[in-house]
């Protein structure tokens, strides 16, 4: 006889209670006031209240979004967390406005973590949000890395580890804790705006489904992605650390030796060397996959198969292979401002 299905309860308890014996230190969870969020806030009341701090974003997009951190803080209040409000007041600049809130979401968090000596951020990112997320990646043409999604866990700054709990969970399981429990959220409404990708994809994820390809396929997708993307980063490691010496604040690499790996391998030996040598001081530079193959496929491994020099600059970083068989990356000199004297 087949065990009963798990209530609600119990699985969100249960996708917390790794959480519940990490060493001393309060754990953060980002609240929102959104379903997904208050569920987050209530499971981890009832299995450890002692254990857990509580902290609101606001974003200030909003005029009603003073109004609703405190909305958070008070049933925050009630389930006897202590509750902290977060105002992101900077200036808000270009079309791009949801990624700098995030960017800006994570920094405050992050501080505020760091302030109160939580080692871990918890946030209620759901099944359903992993599948935008990878169909967001695929449309924009990502790798095995991009495919893999969101991270259960990721490092935020040092000691601080951010982590999804529910990444398992379908968002129709977490509204339907809170109503089971009869805990107020809130619905926003950026979440139904088309000016957003999500909300554009939100509309055509039910269609998909239709064909076959639902919320939880494309997680098992990520999870498959992860997978290979993991195995193929350790390769490249290994492979990395055996082809490199450094060179006058830079790198030289071996590029006979690394000519003789897979190009899946090649490409990431590249950018992880890329990564080491970039200017520290700089902005972030976002990276592309098609500039990064189209160097490494098109030009690189082409130069060295060919024994011929080639001299490229990616990601503020200046590459060149020599006659000889080797790569060399250094920082690449900065740029002259353009003269506008006329």
């Amino acid at each position: 006889m087949s065990a009963a299905p798990a209530s609600l309860d119990d699985r969100l308890d249960r996708a917390l209670a790794p959480f519940l014996n990490e060493p001393a230190g309060p754990a953060l969870i980002a609240v929102s006031g959104g379903p997904d969020s208050t569920a987050l806030m209530h499971a981890a009341a009832r299995v450890g209240k002692d254990r857990f701090r509580v902290a609101t974003v606001d974003h200030a997009l909003r005029p009603s979004s003073a109004d609703e951190a405190l909305g958070v803080g008070r049933l925050a209040a009630e389930l006897g967390l202590v509750h902290t409000i977060l105002t992101w007041d900077a200036p808000r600049r270009g079309s791009r406005i949801q990624a700098s809130a995030r960017s800006a979401r994570y920094r405050l968090l992050t501080d505020h973590a760091a302030g109160i000596g939580a080692g871990l951020v918890l946030t209620a990112h759901t099944l359903d949000d992993q599948a935008e997320t990878v169909l967001m990646r695929l449309i924009a043409g990502s790798g095995p890395s991009g495919l893999a999604g969101m991270r259960d866990e990721r490092p935020l700054a040092p000691g601080i580890r951010l982590v999804r709990p529910f990444l398992s969970l379908s968002k129709v399981d977490l509204v339907a804790y809170c109503e089971m429990h009869r805990l107020p959220f809130l619905c926003d409404p950026s979440n139904t705006d088309e000016r957003f990708t999500r909300a554009r994809l939100r509309r055509l994820l039910p269609l998909l489904a239709e064909e076959g390809l639902n919320a939880a396929r494309l997680a098992r997708l990520a999870v498959r992605a992860r997978r290979d993307d993991t195995a193929l980063r350790q390769r490249a490691e290994v492979v990395l650390s055996e082809i490199t010496r450094t060179d006058d604040g830079g790198l030289r690499l071996d590029g006979q030796r690394l000519c003789r790996e897979p190009c899946a391998i090649v490409v990431r030996v590249i950018d992880a060397a890329l990564d080491t040598v970039a200017p520290a001081h700089e902005a972030p530079v976002p990276k592309r996959l098609e500039r990064l193959e189209a160097l490494v496929l098109d030009a690189l491994l082409p130069a060295l198969t060919e024994r011929r020099a080639l001299r490229r600059t990616l990601r503020g970083v200046l590459i060149e292979a020599e006659g000889e068989g080797t790569i060399r990356l250094v920082a690449a000199p900065p740029r002259r401002a353009p003269d506008r004297r006329r």
